[in-house]
């Protein structure tokens, strides 16, 4: 594959790599092109940015959880028929999973694309000393090859002058200067930034007003001629395997809306091709499930926002629980988990689940190895995956449940529930590195 691309990536986290990254996509749209949307890492929330951008689904690329492999597919994948493609990478530019080297950072993922690297640095409190930042992050590693600098927060020419005559000395040249401006209107809160399916008016004129920013001061032709520099990225895309059955397809609902934001695109391509007709519904909305549901998935997202909201929509509620009750296949992560609970922060929720949800100060965030201890919808007892875990609710179950997995890492414990048809847990997973997930959901569904 020849697409065109770059991979954002900065020192440290808060240098600005979402501004850039998403202003790019913004600003290259904006010309007439077809442009891909990545995020390194297992980050629901940037992609949904990303696709306003772009008009194209966000997609993750996630060494951790898919494998070294599977990242090259899975972005051949995405860009397929596209004129550019635009990474965003996660932390700094070698962060990675804790312990475990260069394993899922951006440079890692830059040097699975073969991609060349733009270093966005916050210059706010240096001058001469950029150059040494910029050459000891593009020397570091060889095999990453640092294409150029994007200055943010700037002060003024003067300051411009200085950074720009230091790094004359570095060999890397400034593909963009950003100026020290008010902060785009992207709000943020115990997650990270608000999704855009809560906010789409403001989220957009956001979108644009990074567009604004980065067309205005970085240099597009230079960009796309680095971006073109990238060879020819070797193996076949990755394509869910299809698996044609006869008679009807049967309805998979996927929660959706502003209350469920979190979701891997591979999921419902997986399923679909996995012979499922998919079906999004909006929990805060609507108060049936849609007609013929013959298993639900719940992914991840906000239900501690929108608790009150959830909690009123009583036939939907209703509604979720019969489902479960009769057995039906029903796929729950993190948020999913929280509303199949009997309650969370004293509101009821489903009541599928014994176990009640709250807020906690505590956040608990990392990757995790993940084996399933029981037969469930997803998977068979034995069943190895990699996931992750992002929330801060803790969740109080009753006695006797079934976990649904035992967890390596950091520490040993076993997390979630089976039951019936139902496996609900934290952990989130990405489908695409065990496609049998889906395969064997939807075949469940089949009866």
């Amino acid at each position: 594959m020849s697409v065109p691309r770059l991979v954002i990536a900065a020192p440290a986290s808060g240098s600005g790599k979402t501004t850039v990254a998403t202003g790019l996509m913004a600003a290259f749209a904006g010309r007439g092109l077809a442009v891909s949307p990545h995020k390194v890492g297992p980050d629901y929330i940037d992609p949904g940015y990303h696709a306003l951008a772009t008009g194209r689904p966000g997609r993750n690329l996630d060494a951790y959880m898919c494998g070294p492999d599977l990242i090259a597919p899975l972005f051949t994948h995405g860009a397929s028929g596209c004129d550019l493609a635009v990474v965003e990478g996660v932390m700094g530019l070698y962060d990675g999973a804790s312990g475990q080297g260069e394993l899922a950072s951006t440079a890692q993922v830059s040097k699975l694309l073969r991609a060349p690297v733009v270093l966005v640095v916050d210059a706010s409190s240096q001058s001469r000393s950029v150059a040494a930042l910029v050459h000891g992050f593009a020397s570091w590693d060889p095999e990453v090859r640092i294409g150029g600098v994007i200055l943010n927060k700037v002060a003024s020419d003067r300051h411009e002058a200085l950074l720009r005559e230091a790094l004359d000395e570095s060999g890397l040249p400034v593909l963009g200067v950003l100026r020290r401006a008010p902060q785009v209107a992207t709000p943020s809160r115990h997650l990270g930034l608000v999704p855009v399916a809560e906010r789409q008016t403001d989220a957009l004129d956001a979108v644009g007003a990074m567009g604004d920013r980065v067309r205005e001061g970085c240099d597009l032709d230079a960009l796309m001629a680095l971006a073109r520099s990238a060879p020819d990225l070797p193996g076949e895309a990755w394509e869910p395997e299809r698996h044609p059955a006869p008679g009807t397809r049967p309805v998979v609902a996927v929660a959706g809306g502003a209350a469920f934001t979190f979701a891997y695109a591979e999921h419902a391509e997986l399923l679909t091709a996995a012979g499922a007709e998919v079906v999004v519904f909006d929990p805060l909305r609507d108060e049936k499930l849609p007609a013929g549901t013959a298993g639900l998935v719940v992914g991840g997202g906000f239900p501690e926002v929108y608790a009150p909201e959830l909690s009123a929509n009583e036939p939907l509620r209703r509604a979720v629980t019969g489902l479960a009750r009769s057995g039906a296949p029903v796929a729950a992560e993190c948020a999913g988990l929280l509303y199949l609970a009997r309650e969370l922060d004293d509101r009821p929720m489903c009541g599928v689940l014994d176990a009640s949800a709250r807020m906690s100060e505590r956040l608990t965030l990392g990757y995790r190895q993940a084996v399933a201890v029981s037969d469930s919808v997803l998977a068979v007892a034995g069943t190895r995956l990699r996931g992750h875990e992002f929330h801060r609710t803790v969740l109080e179950p009753g006695a006797g449940t079934t976990p649904a997995w035992g967890l390596h890492q950091p520490e040993r414990r076993v997390e979630g529930f089976v039951q019936g048809g139902v496996h609900a847990s934290y952990l989130h997973t990405h489908w695409a590195a065990a496609p049998g997930i889906a395969r064997r959901f939807v075949e469940q569904c089949r009866g």
